[in-house]
């Protein structure tokens, strides 16, 4: 049985802010957010749901009510929430109910967990300013929601990507949400990974 303890705020270092975004697979949206300028950490992991310290095999049944969920801790002088909120957009479909690709089940769930109210009225923002565009050609249904306690994921979960780069998954899924984000986002990335 994990040990491992929520994470109710995930405090930062001084200056540093957190954001908490669910995109479907936690290893995808880790692999995406770790290689922005300005972010310091992402820690994958489980939040949203009802169960205390859940397991990957109790989330995976879509019956704890947690959805798998990055923590991104970032430099706001860096980065912006807003240009956060604008990649999260980008890279994941928020058009699919409880459905990233072949991942289907509440777990994969796309939502925003604002930590202040600065943060739900940006992520509304940016909902309603990416609905009003046109570029989708589904309603959003991502779904803004406060944050309440996060519950890091398992260690073999924590830099999937980098240490599976050659996994089937990380070559059909993943790798083609990195060339998307650095063909949209290619000055927000750090200069390591371009």
């Amino acid at each position: 049985m994990s040990t491992r303890m929520p994470n109710q705020e995930n405090p930062p270092l001084a200056g540093l802010e957190t954001a908490t975004l669910a995109g479907g697979c936690f290893w995808c949206t880790e692999a995406i957010f770790k290689r922005i300028k300005g972010v310091h950490r992402v820690v994958s992991g489980y939040t949203g749901g009802d169960v205390e310290n859940p397991s990957y095999q109790q989330v995976s049944t879509g019956r704890t009510g947690h959805a798998e969920a990055v923590q991104i801790t970032f430099d706001p002088r860096i980065i912006s929430y807003d240009s956060l909120l604008d990649v999260f957009w980008a890279t994941h479909d928020p058009t699919t109910l409880d459905r990233q690709g072949a991942d289907v089940g509440p777990q994969y769930r796309s939502v925003v967990f604002y930590h202040s109210d600065d943060q739900r009225r940006a992520a509304e923002a940016s909902k309603r300013n990416l609905e009003a565009s046109g570029k989708l050609k589904a309603k959003i249904v991502t779904s803004i929601e406060p944050f309440k306690k996060f519950y890091p994921a398992e260690d073999y979960h924590q830099d999937y990507y980098a240490s599976n780069a050659h996994a089937s998954y990380c070559s059909i899924v993943i790798e083609p949400k990195i060339r998307k984000l650095l063909r949209n986002f290619g000055d927000e990335v750090k200069e390591e990974y371009q």
